[in-house]
């Protein structure tokens, strides 16, 4: 003992090092010989009554020669940077917290699918659109179908819903010529398609779920990237093959088909209508081509194996309010529908002519000054519906019961007022003829009609299908809308229209499309003639293929071949505005509404 004092007390007085473990034995016995050292450098031990002592640690018996040790202050550091930097990392966006993990690697049938999809479009497409937005669809929606298969999804009835719905209208570009029903349909057909993929329920999740295919372009692009590249690196050989085997099938059908389109005109012509019309001064073009069409399918298939889940996408209900805060305004509002619903009801049901005299209107002027006001208010109801649910009450069965009263009685009234609507644009169409606009406004009236039916069905079976059941009255309203030829229509209603009061405007008709050809060619000449000249000359100017060409332009070519439009020059110029301006409605000067 006295040995170990004097030592101690020769040593100078150490202090822990940072980090050191103190262990306080106060009265503790002394250790064996046989325990292991403490952990770690600068050990301090207190024994019982003295002070505080270093005691050096044992090394290993294995261990070689003494390595300095970092210090604790500087093995800290690192874990605080890196702590840090995870602090600094920018939380995952809406898009990954909705999106599954990655999917499995692109498959080769999906690769070959999308292959096909960018080689279509570059040789199908820039001579317009026809059967070969068909054509193409069908291997980018294969595609999809395999990704979905290799990441697991199965089809479900709704999907089902989405695809065959999707493809049904992109056959509006096969039978019609007009632009304007046939953009509708792709734009609709395209929503469905991104509703397939992803399958949305929510009014949220289908709003976003039909724009959703956008979202998947650029992780598509990374997601084929990876897929190709992952695949040539160990498979060069089978690459080379499948390259040999194409340039050699393509050899042989060159040579062979030349000297069969040379020994037959037939069957030259029959190839040359199949064979796409590919030049090289359009190179850039296909090629602009070829790389939507790439993108397009990639982000089709990437969606089918990792979709969005828009349903994520969540908005609070409001506050809701109490019964007579909430209840009194609509009731007033039920009240003032009800007030004007009756006097439409008198109208419609034959008071008409009654309320014409008491008002001192035209037809004309009574439809014009109506319509328009009653669509707004059609979907401001719409919109007062809306907001009317966010902060319904939502105590019990008799607040259910209460909100399904107020808002089914406004429903209903509502339904009147579209009926009133069309009554007046009926009444407009008599005395001024059917145009696009007022066929389309029509058609948007009786579609939200559609929409308060819907609403009265939600409320008496629940709402939980209610918005894909709107999201499908809309995209059924496009296809009936395709279906029927607007164009069509329009140039019957005016031709039926001049057989009755013998006006017709015929500088209108011209505008028309391809598909207003047949209901044109009844006129009596040289209203024909000067109503059909300019579908001929234009019809003679563009020579499409078989895969760009309408039904509508088809038979249109047919008709004017059997029976071509004569030249009238200067004859054709009575038959125009002015024609048309000598009907009902039309009394006054100036008095022509392009409406």
């Amino acid at each position: 003992m006295s040995d170990q004092s004097s030592e101690a007390s020769s040593r100078p007085d150490t202090s822990p090092e940072p980090g050191a473990v103190v262990e306080a034995a106060s009265g503790a016995a002394p250790e064996p010989a046989n325990e292991p050292a403490p952990e770690g450098p600068g050990h301090v031990k207190a024994s019982a009554g003295g002070p505080a002592r270093a005691s050096t640690p044992v090394p290993p018996q294995s261990a070689g020669p003494d390595v300095p040790k970092m210090p604790a202050h500087l093995r800290a550091a690192p874990r605080a940077d890196v702590r840090q930097r995870r602090s600094r990392q920018p939380p995952p966006g809406v898009l990954s917290r909705l999106r599954p993990p990655s999917p499995p690697a692109i498959g080769p049938k999906t690769l070959w699918s999308v292959f096909a999809t960018a080689l279509l479009s570059a040789l199908l497409f820039g001579e317009g659109l026809g059967a070969n937005l068909l054509i193409v669809a069908v291997p980018a929606a294969l595609g999809a179908f395999f990704a979905a298969r290799s990441a697991g999804r199965r089809p479900r009835p709704w999907t089902a819903v989405w695809a065959v719905g999707g493809l049904a209208l992109l056959a509006i570009p096969v039978l019609r010529e007009a632009g304007w029903p046939v953009f509708l349909a792709m734009v609709s057909a395209l929503a469905l398609g991104s509703l397939a993929l992803h399958g949305s329920r929510s009014w949220l999740g289908v709003l976003l779920g039909s724009l959703g295919l956008f979202s998947s372009v650029a992780a598509g692009a990374r997601w084929g990237w990876r897929g190709v590249r992952d695949r040539a690196d160990g498979s060069a050989g089978r690459v080379r093959t499948v390259v040999r085997t194409a340039a050699v099938a393509v050899v042989l059908l060159v040579v062979f088909g030349a000297l069969f389109a040379s020994a037959d005109a037939a069957f030259a012509d029959l190839l040359g209508s199949l064979t796409p019309d590919v030049s090289v001064g359009d190179s850039p073009w296909r090629v602009l081509l070829f790389a939507l069409g790439l993108l397009g399918a990639l982000a089709a298939a990437y969606s089918a194996a990792a979709p969005v889940r828009w349903d994520g996408i969540t908005v609070r209900p409001g506050e809701p309010r109490n019964r007579v805060e909430w209840a009194l305004p609509l009731i007033v509002l039920d009240l003032l529908f009800a007030a004007f619903v009756g006097l439409q009801l008198v109208v419609l049901l034959g008071g008409y002519d009654k309320v014409l005299k008491e008002t001192g209107l035209l037809p004309a002027e009574y439809a014009r000054q109506g319509f328009w006001q009653l669509l707004w208010a059609t979907l401001l109801t719409l919109l007062v519906i809306a907001l009317a649910l966010r902060w319904a009450p939502r105590g019990g069965p008799r607040d259910r019961i209460l909100v399904r009263s107020v808002l089914g009685a406004l429903c209903v009234l509502t339904l009147v007022v579209v009926a009133s609507a069309l009554r007046r644009m009926d009444l407009y169409v008599e005395a001024f003829g059917l145009t696009r606009l007022r066929i389309s406004v029509a058609a948007v009236e009786l579609w939200l009609g559609v929409v308060l039916v819907l609403i009265l069905a939600a409320g008496v079976f629940g709402a939980r299908l209610l918005p894909r059941a709107i999201a499908v009255s809309a995209a059924a309203g496009v296809l009936v809308f395709g279906l029927l030829s607007p164009d069509g229509l329009i140039a019957e209603q005016n031709v039926q229209r001049y057989r009755s009061d013998k006006t017709i405007d015929i500088d209108y008709l011209k505008g028309l499309s391809a598909d207003a050809v047949p209901a044109l060619n009844a006129l009596p000449e040289p209203l024909r003639s000067c109503a059909l000249e300019n579908f001929q000359r234009d019809l003679a100017l563009r020579e499409a293929p078989w895969y760009s060409s309408s039904w509508g332009e088809i038979r249109a070519r047919e008709i004017l071949e059997e029976h071509p439009a004569q030249h009238r020059g200067t004859e054709c110029h009575g038959f125009g505005r002015e024609a048309g301006e000598r009907g009902e409605g039309h009394e006054e000067e100036g008095s022509y509404d392009p409406y």
